[in-house]
């Protein structure tokens, strides 16, 4: 089964439906993959599907009973120059919803976000995911709820005598390129943020977005 491509379909699914497709999927399924079955999903439920005769629609088949190995996670990220990299991986790792924050170094603000959804859902399709992470518009730090939010915090990596603290929370943000500031440290540590340690040494963004879902999914 894992052959078999996988569209990702933002309508209602349901058996012996029919719905219109783009060029390219047709283009896709016939020119690229050489069939005409495939597996379309959204909202958790996967089908099996398969391209009209006339090739102008795909015909929603039977429901697969494969269940959706999404989380219930809520990244909070600033926006940085490696985007695709970042969501592609997160969105793989399952999280729920992706929320940009604009900090105070956020140096990443011409962001195509169109694009960035694209590559979300694709790497949907790729992870055998039925749902898609839900994009959200950007806010600003000083805009953002701190209650119950975990914190991917730098600071542990230099200072050893930083305690972590345990807590349970689907709420995960990660800071820029260049860390939090001063002033954002001091109002998250004022409103009693808990710290996650990503270890000694300082990771690249997207590498801390991906390290820091692990450690929550894993408590």
């Amino acid at each position: 089964m894992q052959n078999i491509p996988r569209i990702y379909l933002n309508e209602n699914l349901e058996t012996g439906k029919i719905f219109p497709v783009d060029r390219d999927i047709v283009h896709y399924l016939r020119r690229v993959m050489r069939r005409g079955d495939c597996l379309v999903f959204n909202n958790g439920a996967e089908y099996n599907a398969k391209l009209s005769d006339d090739n102008n629609g795909i015909i929603i088949c039977d429901k697969t009973n494969r269940d959706d190995p999404g989380n219930n996670i809520i990244l909070y990220f600033a926006p940085i120059k490696k985007m695709d990299d970042m969501l592609n991986m997160v969105t793989q790792m399952g999280v729920a919803e992706l929320q940009p924050v604009i900090t105070q170094r956020t140096v990443a603000n011409h962001i195509n976000w169109a694009r960035m959804k694209k590559i979300i859902v694709e790497a949907c399709e790729q992870s055998n995911r039925n749902s898609v992470p839900e994009l959200l518009q950007p806010i600003k730090f000083q805009d953002l709820n701190l209650n119950d939010l975990i914190v991917a915090d730098e600071r542990f990596a230099h200072d050893t005598t930083k305690k972590e603290i345990k807590f349970k929370s689907n709420r995960v943000f990660i800071g820029p390129e260049g860390g939090f500031s001063d002033d954002e440290f001091a109002k998250m540590d004022k409103a009693g943020v808990h710290g996650l340690s990503l270890g000694k040494t300082i990771l690249r963004a997207e590498v801390a977005a991906v390290v820091a879902v692990s450690k929550v999914l894993d408590e």
